[in-house]
């Protein structure tokens, strides 16, 4: 017996309708259109699928069989139906993100709480374990997304400027530094840096200020938290170098000095990496467009 979908329909709406004539306006095809097709299924099936004397006319045992078929099915395909439906709207989709900023998150778990009250639909997930791979996983199609300050040339991949910042490094009030008003590379060659568990190449400490002056820390601490890197560093237990955004609401911090890496400091964009197919999708655009806006907000601060 070869069953489709139409068949299932047939069974369910005469069941529901209680004859051929109101099932088939609701099936929008002919009386005449339907009744040869419960005859086909029939002759298909071997048995009659309905009691035709009845009145109104009801299911024998064996189309009772296909009517709990069709009941299980139906709604399933109909949800399925809805899913794609939805996906071709741009209003259901998946948006993972890994990060090679381990700061973001910062910003980036505000964006996202205002991003999924407008976008209940889409599957929203941050992909920590990623943050060594992340650009590979996103050519890979294993998120959709990737925050990054290093831009490369990767197949169907385009990167979007997001904001500007300035990584600034943070020592405690009484630091010799502090009088000095910035820091060059060998001053740090003293000190214990405090640093976000990520690869060098990752850290602007290192990738724009230490690494290309040939200068190395006394020692590295890795630290996962913000919040555990500034009390270190309050504690005169280490230096950090942090995005100005995570620093902006330590600025009346009276244990706290914030001090530009070089005389004119180092300015650094931020930039979300997507798939080139990727952008087309409605909520895709809304999510780069509150991650450019709402990060600025931040750095801006409160309104006078």
């Amino acid at each position: 017996m070869h069953l489709e979908l139409r068949h299932l329909r047939t069974v369910h709406a005469i069941h529901e309708q209680g004859g051929l004539a109101r099932a088939a306006e609701i099936l929008n095809i002919t009386q005449s259109a339907l009744s040869h097709q419960v005859k086909a299924l029939e002759e298909q099936a071997g048995t009659p699928l309905f009691v035709r004397r009845a009145k109104p006319m009801r299911l024998s045992a064996a189309g009772m069989r296909l009517l709990r078929l069709a009941e299980q099915v139906l709604p399933l395909v109909s949800a399925t139906e809805a899913e794609f439906k939805g996906v071709e709207a741009g209003r259901i989709g998946r948006l993972h993100i890994a990060m090679e900023c381990h700061a973001c998150f910062d910003w980036l778990l505000p964006v996202l709480d205002i991003f999924r009250r407008a976008w209940p639909d889409v599957d929203v997930d941050i992909r920590q374990r990623l943050a060594f791979g992340a650009l590979p996983a996103l050519v890979r199609e294993e998120v959709d997304l990737v925050i990054s300050s290093d831009p490369e040339d990767l197949p169907d991949v385009i990167f979007q400027p997001l904001f500007d910042y300035a990584p600034t490094l943070v020592v405690p009030a009484g630091h010799p530094l502090v009088a000095k008003g910035h820091a060059d590379p060998a001053d740090l060659a003293g000190e214990t840096l405090i640093t976000y568990p990520m690869d060098r190449a990752r850290l602007d400490v290192f990738s724009q200020f230490l690494t290309p002056a040939g200068v190395e820390p006394a020692r590295q601490r890795t630290v996962e938290l913000t919040a555990v890197a500034l009390m270190l560093v309050a504690s005169g237990r280490g230096v950090a170098v942090m995005p100005d955004w995570v620093l902006r609401r330590e600025a009346a911090n009276p244990e706290l000095a914030m001090l530009p890496l070089g005389p004119q400091g180092i300015r650094r964009r931020l930039y979300a990496a997507v798939r080139a197919n990727d952008l087309s999708q409605p909520y895709m655009a809304h999510v780069l467009r509150l991650s450019r806006t709402e990060p600025l907000r931040m750095l801006r601060g409160p309104a006078a």
